[in-house]
């Protein structure tokens, strides 16, 4: 080939692009974005509403219902699914794979405008965004003291927009802040001794509190802008307004009730590690870089906090790039490992310090163009993508070898260096040309893979290509010029190293008498192999399958649900059983974060003061000597004795986002059947072993007191249904009458009652209304009281009601344990018109499954046009092709062995497995081939070409399977996700590589037999 001649004669040229190589991929490398995992296409847009003080029941007719009619005809929809609770609405849209979101979002945005003039007074305007894992914040910080009210200052007039001008943050959240608010307590009697309204003060305030340009006026030669200040400029503004009485008279607010500079009323609570703290929550943009961003955060931290008030406090309570930063680390430290286990085999079997550099080279030139290429593509650097070139380290070397055995044999006949080299290469490029091209085609089918397989796995798939593209480049114009510099004395034999010549020569012997036997034994040989296969698929059943590997990161989550109703007080009391639980976990864990009140916050949705959650952060997986999955069972079992709560445990993994693992959606057209059928699910499905804190979205209901107006003996006092009901809500909920705005910030100035006058039913019964004369009627006299049980949550999909029951799972694979909970769900009888769906990971892993099986034909195809082309011939493809079966037997073993599912990563073994093991049955049968072509008979042929090629296979088969060992065993953090990869890779090569030496050359031989006899009876017929 001429490139290799090339390379041969100007070293110089190549030292310079190798350099030029280096420094490129150096400035790659620094420049590429670091993260855990790829990003995930979900393409899903979200559509939030408010509807103040309605009950589920009305949000879901009035809100959910029409804008889920106007979105569903928008193109490229799959799924539409709302949510309604008290005062929101949430309306989920998920649109197929390769969607254009950004077109999507302006077509919803269309289709909601249609609808928004439909919408009832009081609803807010909606709220279109795209949902994206990048939406979730990468670090939290807490900031403690005394007094709450100075935590949300500082925090919002000195850390938030420091931090917002930290470079990649997109923004800061603050969680558990003090919102200032001027209350004005109302005292009834003192209102109806002047015979004031609370809607008359509300008009008194806000006419006092206005600000107007009213003209320009000359003076001189200038105009004089003439403006009314009226604005409250401090609260004695506020209690000396004037307030209009029934007698033509006026009163100062402050005769009316007590005005009181404090904060709103808190829905909850937030603690970090059991003090009272403000969590700031920081985003990041979506193309910054996660570890960059937190780097840039710690480092504002450490400048912001000469600046706090001596009693502040702040403390990191999580940061999702320590993590990301032990698991990129766990996996370099793998490459480097593989790499040093390949050199150390390379040179046991090369006998020569500068042979073993010319073909090592290879490695760090590989790796160095990958992460140019992978900067070029827009990849990022992930725990995957470096596990691809992880995985492709003993692959990287095998062409390298086969160039240079075939320049030693060159050598050894006396050739030159330079023409060993130029020979040597030339003729076996085309050959390792065609082998590499196995290895990559099985990965052009993941193209037409859709969905989280292929997020996940593309960028491992791109990292092992771009490594083996250099790489096989290398082989080419770098090994040949190195030899003819560098193999001066390499071929020299020399007496330190014997043992292990005389070790080969040994295993070349009992190689061949196997070989022997084996084509003595021809029917023996392949009956033999077959009941090995089928022998081997009985192991599945006992293997089980799961989706993705979840990895240790540490952290857990604690849910604490109590009574639905519950106040905010009795949820306080049960979290503090569950923090004294919690205080026998010090020793693993570093940080708690316990959020009371906010359990349904998120996305426009509202909270909920019968919920807690705790986010733990434990230590590091190499300090401490449990897993995060046997906290969380020790933890269950220490919650089951706290009483009046539902408490749940499960660890977080980022690593998906892909939802819960066991997902069952019921559907039907009453929502109350439903909720009866959830409950029958959850019940049937908790009997499955493996299945944890089975739940039902369908929660018990929440105690109502439903108030129904009777508008005939309304009007007979002049009254309307919606002046009762917003004398009902000012009573109950407080008014916002006015806005008061101090040094830059604005606060609500509202009207409330008393707290006595507004907590107990009897105050519901005993309150009056006043009407238009002035005169107070019984409330009871004008509605119906009835004690009732709401819904929390009403949810729909596809237009039609949906309850969704969800279990995370432990100790079992999730295939084992959804085969048991199909069986549990055929046994229910479902009423007519109602029926379930699988969803979540189970779904996801089944139609990943499909998918990559499919892939899996359409790459053996293509492995075999790729070897038809190469031999253009098309039987001895097919000879070479024998040898995939035999792979599921190491496969299966190996999966079996180590205790792991078949997961998605396994299946993307496989697929590699199909271009990987075809390339010693390659070199095999092509030897034979050339043996024959040389004179030799075919049983003399295969016992010569067997033995001769025994080495090479052994080197680059050695050399893949040991450089994987550090990623088979998981050593190190986020190594659980390659970990099945890896293992399916070592055991299906190295029992594909036994079947290779003895089943193929059986064979061939039959298929020979075969041809031979078809070519006679052809010569016979003509």
């Amino acid at each position: 080939m001429k490139l290799v001649n090339t390379s041969v004669k100007r070293p110089v040229g190549v030292i310079m692009i190798v350099l030029a190589i280096i420094a490129l991929g150096t400035v790659s490398l620094r420049n590429l974005n670091v993260d855990l995992f790829p990003k995930i296409d979900l393409p899903i847009a979200v559509v939030a509403t408010s509807y103040q003080d309605a009950a589920p029941q009305e949000v879901e007719n009035l809100i959910s219902r029409p804008i889920e009619s106007s979105v569903s005809s928008v193109e490229g929809i799959q799924t539409v699914q709302s949510q309604s609770q008290a005062g929101s609405s949430l309306v989920l849209m998920m649109f197929n794979n390769g969607t254009d979101l950004d077109q999507a979002l302006l077509n919803v945005r269309e289709s909601v405008d249609q609808v928004k003039g439909a919408l009832p007074d009081g609803a807010g305007d909606p709220n279109i965004m795209r949902f994206s894992p990048d939406q979730l914040p990468v670090m939290w910080v807490g900031l403690t003291g005394d007094k709450a009210a100075q935590l949300t200052e500082v925090a919002d007039d000195q850390i938030v927009p420091y931090f917002e001008r930290q470079s990649g943050v997109a923004s800061v959240t603050v969680e558990g802040a003090k919102e200032r608010e001027i209350q004005i307590v109302l005292d009834k009697a003192k209102m109806q001794q002047y015979g004031v309204t609370a809607q008359t003060i509300t008009q008194s305030l806000n006419s006092s509190n206005q600000s107007a340009s009213v003209g320009t006026v000359e003076k001189g030669n200038k105009d004089l802008q003439l403006r009314v200040t009226g604005e409250f400029e401090s609260i004695d503004d506020i209690k000396q307004t004037l307030v209009q009485t029934e007698s033509d008279g006026t009163v100062h607010v402050d005769e009316l009730g007590e005005v009181n500079d404090t904060h709103k009323e808190s829905s909850g609570e937030t603690l970090v590690n059991g003090e009272s703290a403000v969590v700031l929550s920081i985003m990041k943009k979506t193309d910054a870089n996660t570890v960059e961003v937190a780097d840039n955060i710690n480092e504002s931290m450490a400048d912001i906090e000469e600046e706090l008030p001596a009693d502040v406090q702040s403390d990191v309570i999580i940061d999702t790039s320590e993590y990301i930063k032990m698991s990129i680390s766990s996996v370099v430290q793998n490459i480097l490992i593989g790499g040093i286990i390949s050199f150390l085999i390379l040179l046991l079997f090369l006998k020569s310090i500068r042979a073993t550099i010319v073909i090592g080279l290879s490695i760090p030139i590989a790796i160095i163009s990958t992460f140019t290429l992978m900067y070029f593509t827009g990849e990022t650097l992930n725990v995957l993508s470096l596990g691809g070139l992880a995985l492709g380290l003993g692959m990287m070397v095998d062409s390298s070898i086969v160039i240079l055995e075939h320049i030693y044999t060159y050598r050894q006949r006396g050739y030159s260096l330079v023409q060993s080299a130029i020979k040597g290469a030339s003729e076996l490029a085309p050959a390792v040309i065609a082998s590499t091209t196995t290895t990559l085609v099985v990965f052009l089918p993941m193209v037409f893979v859709d969905g989280i397989a292929s997020d996940m796995f593309t960028p491992l798939a791109l990292a092992v290509s771009f490594s083996l593209i250099a790489s096989l480049i290398a082989a080419v114009t770098l090994v040949p010029m190195l030899s003819s510099k560098l193999l001066a004395k390499a071929t020299q034999e020399s007496g330190r190293r014997y043992w292990f010549n005389r070790l080969l020569d040994r295993v070349n012997n009992g190689y061949r008498a196997v070989l022997k036997w084996v084509l003595g034994h021809r029917k023996t040989t392949v009956f033999g192999t077959i009941a090995i296969i089928a022998g081997s698929l009985a192991l599945i059943p006992m293997i089980g399958a799961s989706f993705i590997p979840s990895s240790d990161q540490g952290q857990l989550q604690v849910t604490v649900e109590t009574e639905p109703g519950s106040s905010l007080a009795h949820t306080q009391e049960v979290t503090e059983q569950v923090s004294e639980k919690l205080e026998a976990y010090d020793d693993v864990m570093e940080m708690n974060y316990l959020n009371v009140g906010g359990g349904g916050a998120g996305m426009g949705m509202g909270s909920s003061g019968n919920q807690a959650t705790y986010m733990l952060e434990l230590i590091p997986a190499s300090e401490r000597s449990v897993s995060t999955n046997d906290v969380v069972k020790d933890i269950s079992d220490d919650m089951a004795s706290v009483a009046g709560a539902e408490i749940s445990v499960m660890a977080t993994d980022s690593a998906t986002g892909t939802g819960d693992p066991i997902q069952i959606s019921l559907k039907g057209p009453e929502h109350d059947v439903l909720r009866e059928l959830a409950g029958e699910v959850t019940g049937a499905i908790s009997e499955v072993k493996g299945v944890h804190n089975a739940t039902s979205s369908a929660e018990e209901g929440v105690p109502q007191m439903s108030i129904e107006v009777d508008s005939e003996k309304a009007a007979m006092y002049g009254l309307t249904e919606q002046q009762i009901t917003n004398q009902i809500q000012l009573q109950f909920t407080g008014q916002t009458a006015a806005q008061y705005r101090e040094e830059g910030d604005e606060m609500d100035v509202t009207l409330m009652y008393p707290e006595d006058e507004r907590s107990t039913i009897s105050d519901v019964e005993g309150m009056t209304i006043q009407s238009e004369s002035g005169a107070a009627v019984p409330l009871e006299s004008l509605v119906t009281l009835e004690q009732i049980q709401g819904p929390v949550t009403l949810q729909r999909e596809n237009q039609q009601p949906q309850v969704n029951v969800t279990s995370e799972i432990i100790d079992r694979d999730l295939g084992s344990i959804m085969g048991d909970v199909e069986q549990r769900l055929e046994q229910l009888n479902m009423p007519e018109g109602y029926s379930y769906e699988i969803g979540g990971q189970a779904q996801d892993m089944t139609d990943s499954f499909t998918d990559l099986s499919i892939a899996l034909v359409f790459s053996i195809f293509l492995v075999y046009v790729v070897m038809a082309i190469q031999f253009e011939n098309f039987l001895f493809p097919f000879i070479i092709m024998f040898s995939l079966p035999a792979t599921i037997v190491g496969v299966l073993f190996g999966l079996f062995v180590t205790g792991l599912p078949l997961s998605i990563p396994a299946f993307i073994g496989i697929i590699m497995l199909a271009g990987i093991v075809v390339n010693n049955s390659i070199v095999l049968v092509d030897y034979i081939n050339i043996v024959r072509r040389n004179g030799k008979a075919r049983y003399e042929a295969i016992l010569e070409a067997g033995p001769s090629r025994l080495r090479p296979i052994l080197m680059t088969t050695l050399t893949t399977i040991l450089a994987m060992v550090p990623l088979g065993l998981a050593l190190g953090e986020g190594a659980e996700m390659q970990q099945p990869l890896a293992v399916t890779i070592i055991f299906g090569l190295t029992i594909s590589s036994i079947f290779t030496l003895l089943l193929i050359p059986v064979v061939y031989t039959l298929f020979d037999d075969l041809a031979a006899k078809f070519k006679r009876r052809k010569k016979t017929e003509s």
